[in-house]
């Protein structure tokens, strides 16, 4: 335990010296600044609206939910490719310059290595995650007013989203070069994106047959399926299974996909762990 903890501070260390949390904090500060503005002006514009013509409450609810959505779509995919690119260089940019087999040498074992380095970047990623969802979240109740239900049980379905990328990045540097790493790490999640679509297009268009081949496909990359289960937690009940957005959900993830991820996350990383003890540095 020593040893992990040893390896999670050396790596926090090592991500500030690279500027790796300035840069994740300024492109985050970014996006929050433009949604914020863009925000600012389309509420006033309802408002401006709603002072000459009768308000729809219900569509007005719609358009708000679909704004906060929107961000945290956005904020979703901003975490995991934090996460990706995190780990990405990890461990293999220390394999080849040569840096690991002096770390390796010491009176470490090489699942700390793996584990400490894994632990960092969670936790780094975690935090970002919370504090862009919150920011979006902050935004819509202060300049709109509308709160967001479920934000507790989306969350930890967002977080585990990017914890699978980050133990695929991960699990990817022991055996790849760092860009190999980076182009596969994105394919993967890529894969996971497509899978996603294809099973709600299914769905919604009562294919049993692509709906089952959208399945499949989120269950060897589940990172899309905790997004999508994220989403069906996010929407208010009156809205969910209705197609009023781009985020509508034809094909809800069930608890069962949930406990698959969890546990893909496991594997993957276990794996990572015994094929980085058995590679010659």
């Amino acid at each position: 335990m020593r040893g992990t903890l040893t390896i999670a501070y050396l790596t926090w260390i090592e991500a500030r010296r690279r500027r790796i949390v300035l840069a994740a904090v300024l492109g985050g500060l970014a996006f929050l600044v433009i949604y914020g503005v863009a925000l600012f002006f389309i509420d006033r514009a309802v408002s401006e609206e709603a002072a000459v013509n009768p308000v729809n409450l219900v569509q007005m609810r719609i358009g708000y939910q679909f704004m906060t959505l929107a961000g945290l779509y956005v904020v979703n995919f901003l975490a995991i490719a934090v996460a990706i690119m995190l780990a990405v260089d990890t461990l293999s940019g220390e394999i080849s310059s040569g840096v690991m087999q002096t770390l390796a040498a010491k009176p470490i074992r090489r699942a700390a290595i793996v584990l400490g380095k894994w632990l960092t970047y969670w936790l780094m990623t975690a935090v970002y995650l919370l504090l862009m969802s919150g920011g979006i979240v902050l935004m819509m109740r202060v300049l709109a007013g509308f709160e967001q239900p479920g934000l507790a049980r989306a969350l930890p379905l967002m977080l585990l989203a990017a914890t699978v990328m980050l133990t695929v990045s991960t699990a990817g540097g022991v055996r790849l070069t760092t860009i190999t790493n980076g182009i596969a790490s994105f394919a993967f999640y890529g894969i996971a994106f497509i899978g996603g679509w294809v099973e709600q297009i299914g769905s919604f268009a009562s294919n049993e047959a692509t709906r089952y081949v959208g399945t499949a496909i989120s269950l060897i990359s589940p990172a899309d399926a905790m997004w999508r289960r994220a989403t069906y937690e996010l929407l208010p009940p009156f809205m969910r299974g209705l197609a009023v957005t781009p985020f509508s959900i034809g094909s809800v993830p069930s608890t069962a996909m949930i406990a698959w991820t969890a546990g893909f996350i496991v594997v993957v990383l276990a794996l990572a762990i015994y094929s980085f003890r058995h590679r010659s540095l």
